[in-house]
């Protein structure tokens, strides 16, 4: 029973949130800010990510500044939050950028864009060291959003994900009704599927009514928590549809122009904080899920076949390259991040060794 109240507390959604009406940044400090963050999660550890956000920020100003953690709809829908935040209504969110690339398809390049042989942890990289967040600031600039955001968070390659029957070719995944979301919907239909793009919540039960064939959400502690080992028993590992993704705090740029130095000191190094505490704590949390779909709940786990991944880079690459011809600024973003990944991963790829190799001998 308590299973199945918990599962039905993850489904309903919920985040962050708050809000303040903020004087000069010295007397709002005086008396402590608070700041409205809603958040596009419905429980579950993306929920509780942005709650260890919050808590980092809460904790380093000695409550001279607090988050206010809201549930998911408490104050707008998911796809409305960038637009609440930019008129004031929230003071912030916590969602991945994908969530708003309709106003921009430039967007999903900081987030779900096409794979240049970098992880997540390089594509932060990129925002941090290698002018991405510059190229963000002056995407805001274009869409006249009065917003700020921080990147946060490197999540591992997302799953292929949930299938009724294991796929060893992609013409198994013609005509496929599929849930994804961003850029990766458009890579998908070009492989043939009929793509559907729904909220977390709503994917175990278009499943299970067949609304949809297959679907993919993020990792397999949010699908285990979502029940999707119920509607399925095979999973596929490793894709390139989202193959780097990571959470983006926005903020309202009037109420970051308010704050006090030390308060937005304080938010940019909770962010950077969160890379590490995310990354540690979510890898850990996976793989204990994953060994419970398996033996648990008797869930068939695949690594997805080359020959799928291949295909998938061959339709990124019409993908991409389409919008690039339409918009320059897709294709100027699209080319910082190709300089910076052929320079890194040209020194990591030469420098790491093969740890599949030292895996292998240890635990094959």
């Amino acid at each position: 029973m308590k299973a199945s109240l918990n599962r039905r507390k993850f489904l309903r959604g919920s985040a962050v949130a708050g809000a303040a009406v903020l004087a000069t940044p010295a007397l709002a400090e005086s008396h402590g800010v608070t700041l409205k963050m809603q958040a596009a999660w419905g429980g579950g550890i993306f929920l509780e990510n942005a709650q260890s956000f919050a808590a980092r920020v809460n904790e380093m100003s000695g409550g001279s500044l607090t988050i206010e953690v809201l549930s998911v709809d408490a104050v707008v829908k998911t796809s409305q939050m960038q637009d609440a935040v930019h008129r004031g209504v929230l003071d912030a969110a916590h969602y991945v950028s994908a969530y708003w690339y309709g106003k921009s398809k430039s967007a999903s390049l900081f987030g779900t864009g096409p794979c240049f042989g970098w992880s997540s942890q390089e594509m932060l990289g990129w925002i941090h060291a290698g002018g991405g967040q510059e190229l963000f600031d002056e995407l805001m600039g274009e869409l006249r959003l009065n917003v700020v955001s921080f990147f946060n968070s490197p999540m591992p390659a997302q799953p292929l994900g949930w299938f009724q029957q294991q796929i060893t070719d992609a013409s198994q995944m013609q005509g496929l009704k599929y849930r994804t979301v961003g850029l990766a919907a458009d890579v998908m239909l070009e492989m043939g599927m009929s793509v559907v793009q729904l909220p977390g919540g709503e994917i175990q039960p278009a499943m299970k009514s067949g609304l949809i064939d297959a679907a993919e959400f993020n990792n397999p502690t949010s699908d285990r928590d979502f029940g999707m080992q119920d509607v399925s028993k095979h999973y596929m590992l490793a894709s390139y549809h989202q193959s780097q993704e990571c959470f983006e705090v926005t903020i309202n740029k009037d109420k970051w122009n308010a704050l006090s130095d030390a308060h937005k000191a304080i938010i940019k190094n909770a962010s950077m904080a969160e890379n590490s505490g995310f990354y540690w704590g979510n890898t850990k949390r996976y793989s204990d899920d994953l060994i419970k779909l398996q033996e648990a709940d008797g869930v068939n786990v695949y690594r997805t076949p080359e020959s799928v991944m291949q295909a998938q880079l061959e339709a990124w690459d019409k993908v991409a390259n389409r919008i690039a011809e339409e918009d320059p600024f897709f294709a100027k973003v699209m080319e910082s991040q190709k300089k910076y990944a052929k320079e890194v991963m040209g020194y990591l790829n030469l420098n790491q060794p093969n740890y599949q190799l030292a895996y292998d001998h240890y635990f094959s």
